[in-house]
């Protein structure tokens, strides 16, 4: 079964977004931005490089898996829902199951 974008035709291979590609460099990126603020404060106070490093990969691992933990946590949208199932997006919200607008009812 072959995945697809919205808006892109069948046969074409499932190509992610740029996002979707990004989104891995997003999580490391954060973790090491918080691993290096930890890192440079732990150096300031100690002078003691050891320390720091030490202090710098420990914060990048936890940071690194709550993070991980936390998105493995949040409930997939419609989209993903339909990547994971069938292919089929569900209807939007209003319209009939076929597809089609509901009639305004007054």
């Amino acid at each position: 079964m072959t995945q697809q974008n919205p808006g892109q035709s069948p046969r074409e291979p499932y190509q992610p977004s740029r996002r979707e590609l990004l989104r891995p460099a997003e999580y490391v990126g954060g973790a090491a931005i918080a691993a290096i603020f930890v890192g440079v404060i732990a150096l300031v106070a100690t002078r003691d490089w050891v320390l720091a490093l030490i202090g710098t990969g420990g914060v990048f691992i936890v940071v690194l898996m709550v993070l991980a933990l936390l998105q493995m946590a949040i409930k997939p949208d419609a989209f993903e829902q339909a990547e994971l199932g069938d292919g089929q997006l569900p209807p939007a919200p209003g319209a009939s199951p076929d597809g089609e607008p509901k009639p305004p009812t007054h």
